[in-house]
């Protein structure tokens, strides 16, 4: 008979249960027993074997993958909705104004003043143009307690012709301009020596015309590949009515070096001046004052741009030829500049100094102050160094600043101070205390200057500026003619698109000025001339894209102060005019 594996199983359970049964008695001791260990016990762990990472698979026995193709089955739906077509949202676009490359301006108004201005450009061909202009200012006078004429007129044109290449443009221009002026600021006092029938006699004896006479020719060249960035030139023939006669010429070529992956660049200059004064001042000698000036000038520098540092080193080195007083000097001059953007472009700190030779010449002096005398001593201006630090940036994205503060050391600072005077009816019509010198001095100038900018929208902007100074000078001398404060300040708002007007106001502080009635007194006392504030306004009105209509209101609080010493300016004026531009 078999057994099976679960039978047997039971039956040698059941045998070893009851061996255990009849191996002791009931309630029998066992006693006590002692064993002795003969090997201590010594454990062993036995080999393992490591399992693969990626078993080994018998793929012989797997069905191959059957390759599944997917289609769609297009099953036409109905619908009856309809889509609208779609519209572009409309744009208000502002008319773009056209511009034009000719325009004429005509204005008249009180104290006889005529303006006129052409301006016209034509293209003869693709890279080639000429163009021209014609400008005319005039006043027949008529100021308030001035016994002499003090009418004016001013006359300039220009012609030129100019070519813009790919590598090279270059224009040149030919000028004349007719300027006449009145002697017409005689001093309060004057005539204190004469009797009444006499000094009336004396100032109808006085003729004050003069007029100055300008003749210039020159161009400049800029070029793309070269050495030569760019040159200047222009040669200047200055006469007056009085025999007086200058020439002046200059050239400044600029050129660029590459040394060391840097680019060294250089500015030379060569200035000449020379000309003759029939008579000095007194003719005391009779004989004319003649003067010849040459000054050459290099000026070599490198810039270094790194991350927020934008460095300038250079310097200046010139040499003064004076031909008539054998005058010869050797000048050298700092050129350096820095500046770092503390904060983007809404801080940048900038710092420097500067020197430079000044060629000074008479035509330069009258544009500044036109009541010379053609008695002139000439001789060029030294800015030995200009030391200067300041702040630019934004305060906002339509608001800038600029805040520079600068000390100046000036060798022979040219500067105009009224003539001394006789009442001798023998005297030249300039003679009488009614015209300025020049006279050159040693002036340091601590100066301080301040900007802001601000376009408060595309149709309002404002600016406001100042400049204030302090100045130094050797002994008992004065900065003569030179104000200590200076302000300015505009507003222009386009009101409509027809409509636009602008307010300027400006304000000059005190200065000083001395003249002697050498008849009266030998020695000179210092004169404080008042400080004066002006204000301009215009209005003008678009009649089309074309033609303009304005009204220029000036020194609107009618205050007849002295900007030079005895020569008060026209009180409150009205100017009106048009302008119309136009193509041909």
């Amino acid at each position: 008979m078999k057994i099976n594996f679960h039978n047997k199983t039971i039956i040698l359970m059941l045998l070893f249960v009851s061996q255990l049964s009849f191996s002791q008695k009931k309630e029998e001791s066992i006693g006590t027993e002692t064993v002795n260990v003969v090997k201590p016990y010594s454990p062993t762990i036995s080999d393992a074997y490591k399992v693969k990472e990626t078993p080994s698979l018998d793929d012989k026995g797997n069905q191959a993958k059957e390759t599944i193709k997917y289609s769609i089955l297009s099953v036409p739906v109905a619908s009856t909705f309809t889509p609208s077509k779609g519209n572009a949202a409309s744009v208000d676009k502002s008319k773009q104004e056209r511009l034009f490359s000719n325009y004429a301006t005509l204005g008249v108004g009180s104290y006889g003043t005529l303006n006129a201005e052409l301006f016209v450009t034509q293209d003869l061909g693709n890279n080639d143009y000429v163009a021209g202009m014609f400008r005319h200012h005039s006043s027949q006078g008529g100021i308030k307690n001035v016994p002499l004429n003090d009418e004016f007129y001013d006359t300039a044109l220009n012609v030129g012709y100019g070519q813009n290449n790919r590598d090279m443009s270059w224009n040149i221009d030919l000028g004349y301009q007719n300027q006449i002026y009145n002697w017409y600021g005689l001093p309060a006092d004057f005539g204190l020596t004469l009797l009444p029938e006499e000094r009336f006699g004396l100032i109808d004896a006085i003729n004050p015309n003069h007029s100055y006479n300008t003749i210039s020719l020159g161009g400049n060249i800029d070029l793309n590949e070269s050495i030569f960035s760019k040159v200047a030139a222009r040669f200047t023939h200055f006469s007056d009515s009085f025999s007086s006669s200058e020439n002046r010429f200059y050239v400044k070529p600029t050129f660029k070096v590459d040394v060391m992956d840097q680019s060294i660049n250089t500015n030379v200059i060569v200035d000449h001046v020379s000309g003759s004064f029939k008579n000095n001042y007194f003719e005391n000698t009779g004989q004319p004052i003649d003067y010849s000036l040459t000054n050459f000038g290099v000026e070599p520098s490198f810039v270094v741009n790194e991350n927020d540092w934008t460095l300038e080193l250079g310097a200046g080195l010139y040499y003064g030829l004076d031909s008539e007083n054998s005058g010869n000097k050797f000048y050298i001059y700092p050129k350096v500049n820095a500046s770092y953007k503390l904060v983007g472009d809404l801080m940048i700190f900038y710092t420097g100094v500067n020197g430079s030779l000044n060629q000074n010449s008479y035509a330069d002096f009258v544009t500044e102050n036109p009541f010379l005398s053609p008695t002139l001593n000439m001789r060029p201006s030294s800015t030995q160094y200009n030391v200067f630090a300041g702040l630019k940036g934004k305060l906002a994205n339509n608001i800038n600043y600029n805040l520079t503060g600068s000390y100046l050391n000036e060798k022979d600072k040219a500067l105009f101070k009224s003539n001394d005077y006789t009442e001798d009816i023998s005297n030249e019509n300039y003679a009488f205390g009614n015209s300025f010198g020049v006279v050159y001095e040693d002036i340091r100038t601590f100066r301080f200057y301040g900007e802001l900018k601000a376009d408060f929208s595309e149709n309002v902007s404002f600016g406001i500026n100042g400049t204030f100074n302090s100045y130094k000078t050797d002994g008992d001398v004065e900065a003569w003619n030179l104000p200590t404060i200076k302000l300015s300040s505009n507003l222009d708002v386009n009101i409509t698109k027809q409509w636009y007007a602008g307010l300027n106001v400006f304000y000059v502080g005190e200065r000083k000025d001395m003249q002697t009635n050498l008849d009266i007194n030998a020695f000179g006392t210092p004169v404080t001339l008042k400080s004066y504030f002006d204000a301009n306004a215009h209005l003008g009105y678009k009649f089309s894209e074309r033609l303009t209509f304005f009204v220029k209101l000036n020194n609107i609080g009618n205050q007849a102060y002295e900007k030079w010493l005895n020569y008060p300016v026209q009180g409150f004026q009205v100017l009106g005019g048009a302008n119309y531009k136009f193509d041909f």
